[in-house]
C-alpha cells in the first residue's frame, strides 16, 4: 500500500485526487494539507510514502520551500510536484529542492498513477516535455563547453551508484544510509562525479542519468 499525503491549497483539487486515488487498491490517501507548513507537520505525523505537492500555494509556505524542508526532515519521503507551469525554471528548482518527480496538473489520470508508483518505488518521474527540456539544457551545456563531458566508463561502480541515487532525488544523508557509507564519503564521490563528468549542477547529473538510462526510462 502506497500512503499518500496531498498538499494543495484548493480543497476541490484535494477532494478530486482523493476520490481518484482511493479507488485503487495499492494506494491510500492518509492525509491532506492546504499549504507547505501544514504539509510538513502532517508528513512528520503520518510518515507517507509519497507527498503530492502543489507548486504554487499563495498562503503559507510554497511547494518548493516545503519540498526542500521536508527532504531535510524526512529524507526517505518521495515528493511528486504537481504544477500548472510547464517551465524549465520550475523544473530545475524542483529537482534542486529534492523532488523525485514533476507532473503537470493537466496530465491524464493514468499518468498520475504511473508517476506515483514510479516515485514510490524509488524511480524518478518527469513528464515528457520536462524530460525534453532537461535534455536540451544538458545538450546546451555540452555545446557551450565545447565537449561531451567525461566518460561514463571512467566512473567507478560506487560512483555510478551514487550518480543514480542523486539523479533519483535522494539526499546525501539518504544515499549514505542506503550504501552504508558516511555522508562525507558520499560528498567525495559526488565531487569526483562532477569532476570526471565535467558538470556543476544536479540538473546536469539528472539529464546525464536520463541519457544513460539509469532512471528506468529515457527519452
Amino acid at each position: 500500500m502506497i500512503k499518500i499525503l496531498l498538499v494543495d491549497d484548493h480543497s476541490v483539487v484535494r477532494m478530486g485526487l482523493k476520490m481518484l486515488l482511493n479507488n485503487h487498491s495499492d494506494i491510500e490517501v492518509v492525509g491532506e494539507a492546504s499549504e507547505g507548513n501544514e504539509g510538513i507537520q502532517k508528513a512528520l505525523e503520518l510518515h507517507p510514502d509519497v507527498v503530492i505537492m502543489d507548486l504554487s500555494m499563495p498562503h503559507g509556505k510554497d511547494g518548493l520551500s516545503a519540498t526542500s524542508e521536508l527532504k531535510k526532515q524526512l529524507p526517505h519521503v518521495h515528493i511528486l510536484i504537481l504544477t500548472m507551469h510547464d517551465d524549465e525554471e520550475y523544473l530545475f528548482q524542483a529537482i534542486e529542492a529534492g523532488a523525485s518527480g514533476c507532473l503537470l496538473k493537466s496530465a491524464p489520470h493514468d499518468e498520475l498513477l504511473s508517476a506515483i508508483r514510479s516515485v514510490a518505488s524509488g524511480q524518478a518521474y518527469l513528464h515528457p516535455s520536462a524530460t525534453r527540456r532537461l535534455m536540451e539544457e544538458y545538450i546546451g551545456t555540452i555545446r557551450q563547453s565545447g565537449s561531451g563531458g567525461g566518460s561514463y566508463n571512467s566512473l567507478s561502480d560506487r560512483e555510478r551508484e551514487v550518480l543514480t541515487l542523486i539523479a533519483k532525488g535522494y539526499s546525501n544523508k539518504e544515499i549514505a544510509e542506503q550504501l552504508v557509507i558516511s555522508v562525507k564519503t558520499v560528498e567525495t564521490h559526488k565531487g569526483n562525479l562532477m569532476e570526471k563528468l565535467q558538470m556543476k549542477t544536479r540538473p546536469e547529473l539528472v539529464a546525464y542519468a536520463l541519457k544513460k538510462g539509469l532512471l528506468g526510462y529515457g527519452i
